[in-house]
């Protein structure tokens, strides 16, 4: 059995045309065009290719893309600041602070000093109250986009069992509330779960986002069972050459592929639809902001 490959690229490219339509759609009959902002502090290399690629795309799909780019050494007080003159901007309808930031920043005051209508990272406290009882909220990028993957691949979702694994804030949790959200039986594992292998191999559906490469092996997949790789690992690539590196995800592809109905393979799969539901983000926030509906299918 081999399974099938989820093109995340392909799949992204889809989530940016149906965004550029409403984006369309919102010029013409309300002259609204929506805007993203991101503010970047400091000169971190990947940060700084990430916000590149960020504005690009945006452009793309006919928003409006502003970018603060600031010192490293920006006070507390003046990142607080430029955040609080984007909450009051009326042509902003989101706003992302690039993580991480310089260490004498305090992240948790700074991206909760975003105004929680804004936040399109879905990373205000307030948002993950209303993800957590199941109300309206902005709704974190990367797990979004996992989701969106999903439904497309299952339909409906209701009764699967889903096993995350992985405890975070940005993937981990959030994750499992979506697929709570659309009733499956949702097991969030981690570092110290008890024969995490057995609990794997129950699942219909399994998030990988632990951070660790090619931690989870193919025998530890059901037959048949959908394989989401969320992890991104730098690792050594001797066979490319002296000083070579690649990038893996935290299942080991070639095993997993062999037993899976379908998998996402790194790179090229859950990374693309990241930004893909930045900017869906951005449409909902905008939406929101003007009392008019979400658009269908491009939130949770």
């Amino acid at each position: 059995m081999s399974a099938q490959i989820i093109d995340g690229k392909e799949f992204a490219a889809n989530v940016r045309s149906q965004v550029a339509e409403h984006v369309v759609r919102l010029k013409a009959d309300h002259g609204i065009t929506p805007g993203l902002a991101v503010v970047l502090v400091g000169e971190d290399p990947a940060s700084q290719v990430y916000v590149r690629s960020k504005g690009k795309l945006t452009v793309e799909v006919g928003m409006n893309s502003i970018e603060h780019k600031l010192d490293i050494d920006t006070s507390e007080t003046d990142l607080l600041a430029v955040v609080d003159q984007l909450n009051n901007d009326p042509a902003i309808h989101g706003i992302l602070v690039q993580l991480p930031l310089p260490k004498h920043l305090n992240e948790d005051l700074v991206i909760n000093s975003i105004a929680p209508a804004k936040d399109v990272d879905g990373f205000h406290i307030s948002n993950v109250g209303l993800l957590g009882t199941g109300q309206s909220s902005m709704v974190p990028c990367t797990p979004l986009g996992c989701l969106m993957m999903l439904r497309d691949h299952f339909g409906s979702l209701s009764g699967l069992d889903a096993v995350v694994v992985g405890r975070s804030n940005i993937v981990g949790k959030p994750m499992a509330l979506l697929l709570l959200g659309d009733s499956c039986t949702v097991t969030i594992a981690h570092s110290r779960t008890k024969d995490l292998p057995d609990v794997v191999r129950r699942a219909d559906i399994v998030v990988a986002a632990v951070g660790r490469p090619e931690m989870i092996p193919g025998d530890w997949i059901k037959p048949g069972a959908v394989v989401v790789d969320v992890g991104i690992n730098r690792i050594a690539a001797p066979e490319r050459g002296e000083g070579k590196m690649k990038l893996v995800g935290d299942v080991d592809y070639a095993s997993c592929a062999q037993v899976a109905g379908a998998i996402t393979p790194v790179p090229g799969g859950v990374g693309p639809m990241t930004i893909a539901c930045l900017l869906a983000n951005t449409l909902t926030a905008t939406c929101r902001a003007n009392g008019l509906p979400a658009p269908e299918g491009l939130t949770a």
